[in-house]
């Protein structure tokens, strides 16, 4: 029990997901949920989730006791692929989704980090088991945007971690059993914050004050001095308008290749982006894990002897130190 609330009070914070997360009896709750949409390579739908579950109760949480399940969490249809994130809970899959069979200890949290994708083309439908606060909707720059139906979505605007920026989304009031479907279109991005400048259009004021728009029109006939140019150049022999198209088709044409091939480096750098996201992100909760492991030793060395309680004291302020560093990471990620 002693190693538990120290790992758990240390859990100050975490990240929390949205859909569908059965909370099982009255004494537990969940504060924020967040989620990170981004694209996958194959054409389908990254969805990366985390959930703090909070045990208000002065007892220890083992579920409704009308299963093993202690926490439940349902996927919408079409997940895939599931990853879940920490191998010190204990997780089934089940047939909609996963439940835990690790308790949470009296006053204090679990963290439920996990990932899966949705197939392309398919519907992403959420129904809450459970009324939701504040949902956070967060999608990689330039790696397209979200619309929520069935659900009143505010755009947060922009925010950076680590070289990268964010646009996210909030939800607030959810209640329970509402469903909702969040649309990801990855190829269309949120508006900017800058406003678009207007095209001028350019116009001249006449004597009595009044503006009036300026057209230029073009001469009805041909330049003569043009005319002999091209009859005494070695083209002469084609027609001029047909040549005039043709070059211009090959600049078109050339101009396309640009665009395309540019467009093409940087969907590439976005997806190598995105990779090397989630590689960081992951490499985070792992170190995470292991400073809290490092600390249940510590804890367990103590209470069996093996330390004096001023070396006990100093190590523990140093791991906490290190934690906090850690966490203030991941609490950049998501805000």
């Amino acid at each position: 029990m002693i190693k538990k609330i120290t790992l758990l009070f240390l859990g100050l914070w975490m990240l929390i997901p949205f859909h569908g997360l059965a909370a099982t009896g009255s004494n537990i709750s969940i504060d924020m949920h967040y989620l990170v949409v981004s694209p996958a390579e194959d054409g389908s739908t990254n969805l990366m989730n985390m959930v703090n579950y909070s045990n208000s109760s002065s007892k220890e949480y083992k579920g409704d006791g009308k299963s093993e399940a202690v926490l439940k969490v349902t996927l919408p249809d079409h997940a895939r692929d599931l990853n879940f994130l920490d191998s010190k809970i204990a997780f089934k899959q089940v047939d909609k989704g996963f439940i835990t069979t690790t308790s949470v200890p009296a006053n204090q949290t679990t963290v439920l980090p996990y990932s899966y994708r949705i197939p392309k083309g398919k519907e992403i439908k959420l129904t809450m088991d459970y009324p939701v606060g504040i949902m956070q909707i967060l999608v990689p720059e330039g790696m397209g945007s979200v619309e929520v139906t069935g659900a009143e979505a505010t755009s947060q605007g922009t925010f950076q971690f680590d070289d990268q920026n964010y646009y996210g989304y909030s939800i607030e009031g959810l209640k329970e059993n509402q469903t909702f479907t969040l649309i990801y279109k990855k190829d269309v991005q949120p508006p900017s914050d800058r406003s678009s400048s207007s095209s001028k259009q350019s116009s001249s004021t006449t004597d009595n004050g009044n503006t009036s728009n300026v057209t230029h029109t073009a001469p009805a006939f041909h330049n003569p001095g043009h005319i002999r140019m091209w009859e005494e150049s070695p083209l002469h022999s084609l027609n001029p308008h047909i040549f005039l198209i043709i070059v211009g088709v090959i600049i078109i044409a050339g101009i396309s290749s640009f665009i395309y091939f540019k467009r093409k480096a940087r969907l590439e750098e976005e997806r190598l982006s995105a990779d090397k996201e989630e590689k960081a992100f992951k490499q985070l909760i792992a170190k995470q894990k292991a400073i809290m492991d490092k600390i249940i030793e510590l804890e367990e060395s103590f209470n069996a002897g093996k330390l004096p309680e001023d070396e006990y004291q100093a190590k523990l302020a140093a791991y906490k130190q290190h934690l906090i560093q850690v966490k203030l990471s991941l609490r950049s990620f998501i805000e």
